[in-house]
């Protein structure tokens, strides 16, 4: 599988990468909502994995705005966030996200909560 991460948190970010890479999976990441449009024209993933909190662009501006457009709106988006109070499942999924995870992320759990966002026909 494809996955596109999004996370600011290097930390983070390097966690998910080294998990989803364990797993057999294919992992680009960015660390900006702004750098993900570029990202898909070089590399179209099948699932993105998106922090809630970004700087510049949080992650509910990004997904309306994904989902808005026709070449990326059949992409699937997993929200991942450590402020449900402040990105809540009902918003996340509100905004176009198929699948919402608050942190810490199950790493053992997490490249199959992926798969069934795929197979449940996320994105569409």
């Amino acid at each position: 599988m494809k996955i596109l991460v999004v996370e600011n948190e290097p930390s983070e970010s390097k966690l998910v990468n080294h998990v989803l890479n364990a797993s057999g999976h294919n992992v680009n990441s960015v660390d900006a909502a702004e750098l993900v449009f570029a990202a898909i024209r070089t590399d179209r993933p099948q699932i993105i994995l998106l922090d809630m909190d970004l700087p510049g662009m949080d992650g509910l501006t990004f997904v309306r705005k994904l989902k808005a457009d026709q070449e990326t709106r059949d992409i699937p988006v997993v929200a991942i966030t450590t402020y449900p109070e402040k990105f809540s499942r009902s918003d996340a999924l509100q905004a176009g996200c198929d699948a919402y995870l608050r942190k810490p992320v199950s790493t053992r759990r997490l490249p199959e909560q992926l798969r069934d966002v795929l197979a449940k026909g996320g994105g569409k």
